[in-house]
């Protein structure tokens, strides 16, 4: 069975940092697509970044590019987001997701193509 475990959210202030970690099990990330997404309230869930094809490509959602870089440690299986300069319009749930196979830069930046899900991880950004 396939599980996603996220952690590391938490309050930070603006221009602070967090790292989320997505532990996988059940499926080898270095193999498959990993996308971070995330809620904020009162909105849909918009794709962060994606990793995939043994780590060698990323792509970032423009609003975190520069400022957010997504990596994987395959001896952890365990997929990390850093993020760096954070803003009060980061604040959301974090989720990870975990998609079978290498997806298009089309389809791995759109949550319907993901088939599992972890439980998610709150972000605060205050300032």
């Amino acid at each position: 069975q396939v599980q996603l475990v996220e952690s590391g959210g938490g309050s930070v202030q603006v221009g602070g940092s967090l790292r989320l970690s997505c532990a996988v099990s059940g499926r080898t990330f270095r193999s498959d697509t990993t996308g971070w997404f995330r809620r904020a309230p009162g909105k849909d869930r918009e794709f962060v970044a994606y990793i995939s094809n043994e780590g060698r490509d990323t792509y970032y959602a423009e609003s975190v590019k520069g400022r957010f870089t997504v990596s994987g440690d395959n001896a952890e299986n365990t997929v990390y987001l850093q993020m760096n300069s954070l803003k009060s319009e980061d604040t959301a749930v974090y989720y990870c997701g975990s998609a079978n196979g290498l997806l298009s830069a089309f389809t791995a930046t759109r949550s319907p193509f993901y088939d599992y899900w972890g439980q998610g991880t709150q972000v605060t950004v205050s300032s």
